[in-house]
């Protein structure tokens, strides 16, 4: 015979799952962007701050320490069309300087109203979006 306990248990998880609502088993709220990369807790992000960024993932995508990362080491963040025009001596690798170019591209892109920064509207925007995937 099932106890009381673990019969309120599987009432209370039945409840749970039919209004959709499971709240310990619920998605993480993606990061702050701003919060985690936002050195100077101003608020916003200027472009040294996206390259401190850039720069740190891009040492950890370059797993074998080559100095430049491959189509495979960047994980989609780039399309194949998108490296080849990040790749001026068309060896399909990036260097650090060359992924920093693309960055600071994106976050021209990001920053229309040309200020220098980017807030969280800016950062929720295609172009703003385009740019977050360069940093993660």
């Amino acid at each position: 015979m099932m106890s009381l306990r673990r019969s309120m248990l599987l009432t209370m998880t039945a409840a749970a799952l039919a209004i959709g609502h499971w709240p310990a088993f619920a998605a993480p709220k993606a990061a702050d962007p701003i919060a985690a990369f936002d050195t100077d807790n101003d608020g916003t992000l200027d472009l040294m701050e996206v390259k401190k960024a850039a720069s740190a993932l891009f040492a950890k995508l370059d797993r074998d320490h080559e100095g430049t990362v491959d189509k495979r080491e960047l994980a989609g963040r780039l399309s194949a069309k998108e490296l080849a025009a990040a790749d001026p001596d068309h060896d399909g690798t990036l260097t650090l300087d060359e992924y920093l170019a693309v960055v600071e591209q994106r976050f021209k892109a990001a920053d229309p109203d040309s200020d220098g920064t980017l807030d969280a509207k800016e950062l929720h925007s295609k172009a703003g979006q385009a740019l977050l995937r360069l940093l993660k």
